[in-house]
């Protein structure tokens, strides 16, 4: 008998490889993947966009989750008091085992302890793409290239300066780009190119 295609619920899709290059074992995360980072511990932090939040797929509906490297689902966003729905997790980024994030619509800065406690902080910010933290600092990436900075304070993000543009060596803006968050760096490739950029905040 022939077997059945795979549905898109049925598809191990994550792949985990060992130190010589070969699969380990595999497993589901869930629909709408946006955003993929590992940290520290070796646990993976997920962001779902909008497709998956409010689709079939009850994995991906948190809109934020954590996940063993052999699948175990760890903790998962779940808005409660005070706490803004994630119904698109716009950006994502991990710093040691703590996960810092922004959704649409509102963009607060979300922050994730290893130990699960969540702070919401409201920001004055829009589109985020991309953010940076060192310390008390942030900086947000907006569209293509503006930086918004602010400081987190024990119950907002407050604006700090004024915005400022990223230019590529030749002077250029840089277009629609691939981004991918750690700590105070935001990497950034842009589509069509091989070469990746870096903003530092430590720096």
């Amino acid at each position: 008998m022939e077997s059945l295609p795979l549905t898109p619920y049925d598809q191990q899709h994550v792949q985990v490889f060992d130190a010589l290059g070969r699969s380990s074992w595999t497993f589901r995360m869930g629909d709408a993947i946006a955003h993929l980072i590992a940290d520290e511990a070796g646990d993976l932090w997920v962001g779902y966009f909008d497709e998956g939040v409010y689709a079939k797929d009850s994995l991906s509906h948190p809109g934020l989750r954590r996940w063993s490297s052999t699948g175990e689902p760890l903790w998962s966003f779940s808005p409660g008091p005070g706490l803004i729905d994630m119904s698109d997790c716009t950006a994502l980024n991990v710093d040691g085992e703590t996960a810092w994030a922004c959704p649409f619509m509102h963009y607060p800065l979300i922050e994730v302890r290893g130990d699960g406690t969540v702070h919401v902080r409201p920001t004055s910010v829009s589109g985020v793409r991309g953010l940076a933290v060192n310390g008390e600092r942030v900086v947000f990436l907006t569209g293509n290239s503006t930086l918004e900075h602010g400081r987190i304070t024990g119950t907002a993000v407050e604006p700090t300066q004024p915005t400022t543009s990223l230019v590529r060596p030749d002077g250029k803006v840089p277009g629609p780009s691939a981004v991918v968050c750690r700590g105070s760096r935001i990497h950034l490739r842009e589509r069509g190119g091989t070469d990746w950029s870096v903003v530092d905040l430590g720096a």
